[in-house]
């Protein structure tokens, strides 16, 4: 076991950087334990922040990893609203910008990744809306409740996951809703054109008109209130509220400062880290949204921007850091609901790395499972309405095993006869 003298220093307080301190301790860490935060807020998990909470479902406590209390009852120090400016890596300090300096013997990078910023004029009015932080679920949930009351107009540009959620959830209030996206349809990086329209079809039932080939060029106000936004096409839509959901960029300033070796944006961007977490510095680890790692079972450095990656990749860390043989080579998996459709997605298919897609069950009724398939190998599997089925679809994925396209599917073959 790690000496009980030594410090561990945790920066970032989401959910990567609480699970790891709470797994330091399970493990018997008896060191110290710091997490510092740049938020106010204790840890929380963000799906509720696009799903229960902003459908106003769930209460706010519900999003906390952990209550107050057990961070004093476990002796992990908890320096929130603190932000890190600079990593001495010769000296192993690090020094918040209140000018407190704090030694670690080991540390770990949980930064996790922040919204990307609309490049248009209008984007400082105040009806322009970011979706990453409680504050901003906090104030969201008000915006698209006075919308729904007063017959308002919100439009969202990207349709990603995050837009449309926000988009489900806005209509669940009454709200009016545009979409502006600019590839041909919602989820066309993530899906592809095939699953795409699903979801184009699901939203544009309750409602949602969507603008695809797209893009904003300026958000229209006056008196520091929107009034519409207008579009590259010489479209202009009516707008009262405008959320910008085009996708999130890892934090990794703090890790370029101290000379850590980084992935270039071309490549999904983030702080490079092995199989184990570590970075190019033997003390330095890195996890959640941040991390782009070096993954085993695909071969390449992998970035993953959602809640299970940061629930899973903090433990490991931390198991890391205290000197666990660790190979964090855990399948991708993701989940959204919006209305009545609920989905997990497993794996990892991008543009260009598949061959065919095969349905399984009815995609009109919307119960039915989407393989992504590469050379008859199963790259990534997605449920929709239909459960109990992920730990299957994982198996497929990590076989690398040729499995037959009719077979896989026919909803009469059982998914575990096709595993090897």
């Amino acid at each position: 076991m790690v000496d009980a003298d030594q410090t561990f220093l945790i920066v970032g307080g989401g959910l990567a950087g609480a699970k790891a301190a709470e797994t330091l301790r399970a493990e018997g860490f008896k060191g110290r334990v710091i997490l510092v935060g740049d938020e106010r807020e204790r840890p929380y998990e963000r799906p509720p922040l696009s799903k229960g909470y902003l459908l106003g479902k769930d209460d706010r406590d519900s999003a906390f990893v952990q209550e107050t209390a057990w961070y004093a009852r476990s002796d992990i120090e908890l320096h929130l609203g603190q932000t890190v400016v600079g990593i001495d890596r010769a000296s192993r300090t690090a020094r918040l910008g209140d000018g407190t300096v704090l030694h670690y013997d080991k540390l770990l990078l949980a930064t996790g990744a922040e919204p990307r910023r609309l490049d248009v004029p209008g984007t400082d009015l105040a009806g322009v809306h970011h979706l990453r932080r409680l504050a901003h679920a906090d104030r969201l949930r008000q915006v698209l409740a006075a919308l729904g009351r007063d017959n308002g107009h919100l439009v969202i540009a990207g349709a990603g996951w995050i837009g449309l959620e926000v988009a489900a959830a806005a209509r669940h209030y009454g709200a009016e809703v545009t979409v502006v996206e600019p590839q041909p349809t919602p989820l066309h990086s993530a899906l592809g054109p095939e699953l795409g329209q699903l979801f184009t079809d699901l939203h544009a039932a309750h409602g949602v008109r969507f603008h695809f080939g797209a893009g904003l060029t300026e958000i229209v106000g006056q008196d520091g209130m929107v009034l519409a936004v207008r579009t590259d096409d010489g479209e202009e839509h009516p707008a009262h509220d405008v959320l910008a959901a085009i996708g999130a960029a890892p934090r990794t300033s703090l890790a370029e400062a101290a000379g850590l070796a980084l992935v270039d944006r071309a490549h999904g961007g983030g702080i490079a880290v092995d199989a184990s977490l570590r970075t190019s510095d033997p003390d330095i680890f890195a996890a959640g949204d941040a991390a782009a790692v070096l993954h085993p079972l695909f071969g390449i450095r992998l970035r993953v921007e959602h809640w299970a990656n940061a629930l899973n990749g903090g433990p490991a860390a931390a198991r890391a850091m205290l000197g666990q043989k660790v190979a964090y080579d855990r399948v991708p998996y993701f989940f959204s609901d919006q209305y009545d459709l609920g989905m997990e997605y497993s794996g990892w298919a991008p543009p260009g790395s598949y061959d065919q897609v095969v349905i399984r069950g009815d995609a009109g009724k919307r119960e039915f499972i989407a393989f992504w398939l590469a050379e008859g190998r199963v790259l990534a599997g997605m449920n929709v309405n239909v459960w109990d089925v992920t730990d299957t679809v994982q198996q497929l994925i990590r076989s690398r095993h040729q499995v037959d396209a009719q077979a896989l599917a026919d909803p009469g073959t059982p998914l575990e006869s096709l595993l090897p």
